[in-house]
């Protein structure tokens, strides 16, 4: 699956929070841009961001002078990031969850911007949509349960690590599909052919606290 690195936009336009209203106009205008980054004063400073919502919302809606304005009076600041790890549909998940439009790509410095239209037009939920990429996942992770099972056996760390796998897929699954868990899962399945393993479950995690 894409990640957010792989779509982003690497040409980012930044500007100071100190900067009128009007300057970020011209420069969105000159660069064809929804957005501008305003940039850090220093290393403990934070990003911040200044959209075309922001100039349309505060400035003209209100009929005020944008040469007076400056940029710091309208901006958002901390503004949300994408670590460019982060998968593209998580992004559009955030994106969706905030109405967020467009943001800034960070790890440790700025990398780049991504945007709806970057998921629209560079992503592959077309062609691979994640709920059919977990699909085939699962159906791998369960034969590869199965097999660790019957090589190691049903309460082997090898074949408990790969039942977890498969409980983390399948429910990475109902959360893609907004849907609700099945009455009983492939793990739990396995765990009324072998309820040893819930039991060795419960000591690994507590091992863990």
């Amino acid at each position: 699956m894409l990640k957010a690195s792989d779509i982003m936009t690497q040409d980012v336009a930044t500007i100071r929070g100190s900067a009128t209203v009007a300057e970020a106009i011209k420069l969105m205008k000159f660069k064809k841009l929804r957005a501008l980054i305003v940039d850090v004063r220093n290393n403990q400073d934070a990003y911040g961001i200044i959209t075309k919502s922001d100039i349309v919302y505060k400035v003209v809606a209100y009929g005020k002078d944008p040469e007076k304005l400056r940029v710091y009076e309208i901006m958002t600041k901390p503004c949300i990031v994408i670590n460019p790890n982060l998968g593209v549909e998580y992004v559009a998940r955030l994106f969706a969850n905030t109405g967020l439009h467009v943001a800034p790509v960070i790890q440790g410095e700025l990398l780049g911007i991504i945007s709806i239209s970057d998921i629209i037009e560079k992503g592959d939920y077309l062609e691979n949509p994640k709920v059919k990429v977990l699909a085939q996942e699962l159906v791998r992770a369960i034969a590869d349960a199965n097999s660790a099972c019957s090589l190691y056996g049903a309460t082997s760390k090898e074949c408990l690590d790969a039942w977890e796998l498969v409980d983390d897929i399948e429910s990475e699954a109902a959360y893609q599909q907004g849907a609700e868990f099945k009455e009983k899962t492939a793990f739990q399945e396995f765990c009324d052919a072998h309820p040893e393993v819930l039991q060795l479950r419960h000591e690994k995690l507590l091992a863990k606290v």
